[in-house]
């Protein structure tokens, strides 16, 4: 009795998760495919490999039969919030974009896990941080900054509700092995998320607005690190006063990333760090967002044959 009561609660929240999906009549519906606990825990060898923690649970890299390599993400939630992993999975599977990462599918029962396509190069601040670590050149880095841009755009003007639910920072920015950067922290239960309140703001616009000037502060932010090479997790407050100083322009050498050396195009800084002084001048201004952005970035630095 005990096996067909467990069967009867995946088969009504695989129905549920379909029909959450289906409830678009322009999106069409999605299946992902389910991991059983054993699965999660044979391919992240016992929960051994973590490779980060979050409010919301910890992270593994995971290893499946056959030899696919994806990142486990482990989901706590409070028993009366559970419609927010439902609601999660259905965000996430809409979600089809080259510098998004990708859910490949989910596990109910025990705990829950959503599982996401693997990044091979990591996460950006390994390549930041990490001396072991090849340094990131200068192209490599516009061409990062281009695509978190381009998501973004994706998220809030072509998807249908937009997403506003995401956190930019180099922990959360993850390298294909092309170097193509994909944000990783997507969601309503993303580190930057708060899921009791998620859902129940989510459609209120002066909450939007408030967290499309996050969003703003934060990808002005993220430019600084390429351009510094400095953590914001640490000195985030102490780059958006520089930069908001007016005498910025004659310390501007003296902040670049010592790994790029002398090999950068001294224009395509210049722009940039407009773009960066405009995101974080720009936090209580949301009405100017991603397009103009987008389209300031690829006007002002020459990056667009990258």
């Amino acid at each position: 009795m005990k096996t067909n009561n467990n069967n009867n609660k995946n088969s009504n929240l695989i129905l549920k998760i379909k029909l959450l999906l289906g409830s678009t009549p322009s999106v069409p519906v999605i299946f992902l495919r389910r991991f059983s606990y054993n699965d999660i825990k044979r391919a992240t060898d016992g929960f051994s490999r973590v490779i980060a923690t979050s409010s919301h649970g910890a992270s593994y890299k995971a290893k499946f039969q056959g030899g696919r390599v994806a990142v486990v993400k482990e989901i706590h939630l409070i028993d009366q919030e559970d419609d927010y992993f439902y609601r999660e999975v259905q965000l996430l599977g809409r979600l089809h974009h080259r510098h998004v990462v990708a859910l490949d599918g989910f596990s109910v029962g025990r705990k829950r896990f959503l599982v996401f396509e693997n990044s091979e190069n990591g996460s950006l601040k390994e390549h930041l941080n990490d001396p072991l670590k090849t340094p990131l050149d200068w192209r490599i880095r516009l061409k990062i900054i281009v695509g978190v841009a381009a998501a973004l755009e994706y998220l809030h003007f072509f998807c249908d509700p937009p997403v506003y639910h995401v956190s930019i920072s180099s922990s959360t920015i993850m390298l294909d092995e092309n170097y193509n950067a994909k944000l990783s922290d997507v969601g309503l239960l993303g580190s930057g998320s708060n899921q009791v309140t998620a859902w129940r703001t989510s459609n209120c616009n002066g909450t939007t607005g408030q967290m499309s000037g996050n969003i703003m502060y934060q990808l002005g932010l993220l430019i600084l690190e390429l351009i510094t090479g400095q953590s914001s997790d640490r000195t985030g407050a102490d780059l958006s006063q520089w930069i908001e100083e007016s005498c910025f322009p004659t310390s501007m050498d003296n902040m670049i990333d010592p790994d790029l050396g002398n090999n950068y195009n001294t224009r395509e800084l210049k722009g940039l760090l407009a773009v960066a002084r405009f995101c974080i001048k720009s936090e209580d201004k949301p009405n100017s967002f991603t397009p103009q952005i987008y389209r300031y970035l690829q006007r002002k630095v020459s990056i667009l044959k990258i």
